[in-house]
């Protein structure tokens, strides 16, 4: 114990000198996380270090593709599995990925996709349009209960197969016609359909392995990929290690041969890594210590650009008193955003008075609430708890972080408590979980009201707006609205897109001034650290989406420790889906 505290306090000595007007506590705080830093690394297993080294947040909660909700367990997944199309690097837009190339008739409707002919899995087996039908047949089964199954309700008979309405498989729209050919057909032209054939939910899963394992499907060594990476191993809250999958069709352009996802929540820790050199990417504001937030922004190698991304709040609409829209809406009313982005969030933020953020193409969304404390205390009294009285405590649940450190989502609860409580005289009761008991819960809908953040999948209102239609396994609010249903069904259905814009802003007024089953608090910038002499192939794009295999490092370059000088810039923050 000795050494390591030895080790500690030289790691925090560095800190100091680079970071002079650092607090007492803030100093006890990162000893902690060099505490737990040397510890962890005294205790490492004797094994090579990756090439690259990513600290990516939460342990994951699957590697499933059809299961899979969050942005942390998607950039795993996404290096294993590939879908149709894949996300290009610099701009986030659809390239070819298994298929090659695709035809699409003149009404938009049918899809013809052609997959390269030299596709296998990563142990051998051909890879053949068979396997695209049964892993989007298998995302549409209701046994699976996949969260985003209706990203494949645009197919004909999508829905219908996903609710039970018809039991034959076969007449969903999507056929292989040969070996590598595959026939989709859509109920309706779909701007996104390619937007959507790169998401994780959409790649291609071995069946081979799934019928032979069951749900334990991933713990089959070797497992069959179909992307760029091999899965290692998975050893939980240690790492997630990947290896270059040599018989992926592209494997002469993934320059990076190994590489380690560390489930780290801890913010301190997390710095504390990188700053040793035990770390090259760190993605997610999350993982910054609020204490030095300001500080770090300076440096060239903490980066923030803009992203389709925006928290907010759920409400179970199914418990009292949150079934009664005048409570809801008072609880928008009473919300000072500006003073959380302000006080708390203080990288960019801008406070959210609409639900989908700025930036989506083809889209310009309708104002909310606003905020006015007075007309909330109004409609609190006409929802029958006139100042507050009688108002039933509740509970605010939100997820902790790795090791219990304080991350944004408690600051953040704890202003939401103090605002509720001043300006309309109601208590609430804040509820802390773990990452899998919070998506548990939220997919259950299981609490009385909950943060929650949204990534765009793709640069189009509808993936902001499609998840709170009724069924959809992304709602979780329970609330449902049958006019709210009808206009985004209208919208994907309409070509023009001055129409398609206004019936969008129809439902998202529905959505954030009518009904309020949500509260949009802020919009998210993307932030992520990294030297960006060493570290190539992130580009900052509006989905926030950066390809493994597009990123390598440049050996003997950067610097690493308590050399700080010296770093370039490029950009990133994420969220989770949920």
């Amino acid at each position: 114990m000795n050494f390591l505290t030895s080790a500690a306090k030289e790691i925090l000595g560095a800190f100091r000198r680079f970071y002079p007007r650092l607090r007492i506590g803030t100093a006890s705080g990162l000893l902690c996380g060099v505490l737990l830093l040397v510890t962890a690394m005294g205790c490492a297993r004797n094994e090579p270090r990756a090439d690259i080294v990513i600290v990516n947040g939460v342990e994951p909660e699957s590697l499933d593709p059809a299961l899979i909700t969050g942005v942390a367990e998607m950039r795993i997944v996404g290096s294993l599995f590939e879908g149709l199309t894949r996300q290009d690097p610099i701009t986030s837009d659809p390239i070819p990925g298994l298929a090659e190339k695709w035809e699409i008739s003149p009404d938009g409707r049918i899809y013809t996709f052609h997959l390269r002919t030299n596709l296998q899995w990563s142990t051998g087996e051909p890879l053949t349009s068979a396997d695209v039908v049964y892993s989007w047949i298998r995302v549409l089964d209701p046994a699976t209960a996949s969260d985003y199954a209706g990203q494949l309700f645009y197919l004909v008979n999508g829905e219908e197969f996903n609710s039970g309405k018809i039991k034959d498989p076969n007449l969903v729209g999507v056929h292989a016609l040969d070996r590598n050919t595959i026939r989709v057909e859509l109920k309706q032209p779909t701007a996104f359909f390619l937007d959507l054939c790169a998401f994780c939910t959409l790649q291609i899963v071995p069946k081979q392995t799934i019928d032979k394992y069951g749900d334990r499907w991933l713990m089959a060594r070797p497992l069959p990929t179909s992307g760029a990476y091999d899965l290692v191993a998975w050893r939980i809250n240690d790492k997630i290690r990947l290896k270059k999958n040599p018989r992926y069709w592209d494997a002469a352009n993934t320059k990076t041969e190994l590489v380690d996802f560390l489930p780290i929540g801890s913010p301190t820790t997390a710095l504390n890594l990188y700053e040793t050199g035990g770390a090259d990417i760190v993605w997610d504001k999350d993982l910054v210590p609020v204490e030095l937030l300001d500080v770090l922004l300076k440096r060239p190698d903490f980066h923030v650009s803009p992203i389709l991304g925006t928290y907010f709040l759920r409400f179970n609409v199914n418990r009292k008193p949150f079934n009664d829209v005048r409570v809801r809406q008072a609880m928008a009313l009473a919300i000072n955003k500006e003073r959380i982005t302000s006080k708390l969030t203080k990288a960019g933020e801008q406070p959210a008075e609409n639900y989908t953020p700025p930036g989506i193409a083809r889209y310009h969304a309708p104002k909310g609430l606003g905020y006015d404390p007075e007309k909330a205390r109004k409609l609190l009294a006409q929802a029958g708890y006139p100042g507050g009285k009688g108002f039933p405590r509740f509970e605010y649940m939100f997820n902790a972080a790795a090791g219990g450190a304080a991350k944004i989502h408690a600051k953040i609860a704890v202003e939401l408590q103090q605002m509720w409580h001043d300006e309309l005289g109601i208590d609430m009761e804040l509820r802390q979980v773990e990452w899998k008991v919070y998506l548990a819960n939220a997919s259950k809908i299981a609490y009385d009201m909950c943060r929650a953040s949204w990534i765009g999948d793709y640069n189009d209102a509808d993936t902001f707006l499609n998840m709170f239609m009724t069924g959809n396994g992304n709602n979780r609010t329970g609330w449902s609205n049958a006019r709210y249903d009808e206009l985004i069904r209208a919208a994907d259905r309409e070509n023009d897109l001055a129409k398609r814009e206004k019936l969008f802003q129809e439902a998202e007024t529905i959505l954030i001034r009518d009904e309020n089953p949500i509260i949009p608090l802020y919009f998210y910038v993307g932030f992520s650290y990294f030297d960006t002499n060493s570290i190539k192939g992130i580009y900052p794009n509006i989905l926030d989406t950066h390809p493994l295999n597009a990123i390598w490092k440049e050996k003997g370059k950067g610097s690493r420790g308590t050399k700080v000088e010296g770093r370039g810039l490029e950009g990133n923050q994420q969220a989770t889906n949920h």
